[in-house]
């Protein structure tokens, strides 16, 4: 079992920035490094929508277009963490934002949520205009 914890969330203005991060605990923790992540994120009414990729030796990214340019995913493997800094916030990116790991061993990232089986609870995200 992998256990997956976002910190970082809060409220902020349009136009800031926050810094998101996922740690990962669990018995199967030190094989993560060998699986892709990703961030999601959930509106209020909303499906859960694909926000940033990284694959497994950080070597492939990919973001949605709606964020490309102002969010940046990254990862450290010695620290069991994944983060998503994320500048020039605005009002649409509000939402509740999740981390996953992909379901499939030493892989790219996908935008599918069903290509992930590990999420973590959810950090809320609230920017003001």
């Amino acid at each position: 079992q992998v256990q997956l914890v976002e910190s970082g969330g809060g409220l902020v203005q349009a136009g800031g920035s926050l810094r998101l991060s996922c740690a990962a605990s669990g018995a199967s923790v030190r094989t993560l490094s060998n699986y892709a992540m990703a961030w999601f994120r959930q509106a209020p009414g909303k499906e859960r929508e694909f926000v940033a990729g990284i694959n497994w030796n950080g070597d492939s990214i990919g973001y949605a277009d709606s964020v490309q340019g102002r969010f940046t995913i990254s990862r450290d493997h010695g620290k069991n963490t994944l983060y998503l800094q994320m500048n020039n916030l605005k009002p649409e990116d509000t939402g509740v934002y999740y981390c996953a790991k992909s379901r499939l061993y030493i892989s790219t990232w996908y935008q599918d949520v069903r290509d992930y089986d590990y999420w973590g609870q959810g950090t809320q995200v609230t920017v003001s205009s």
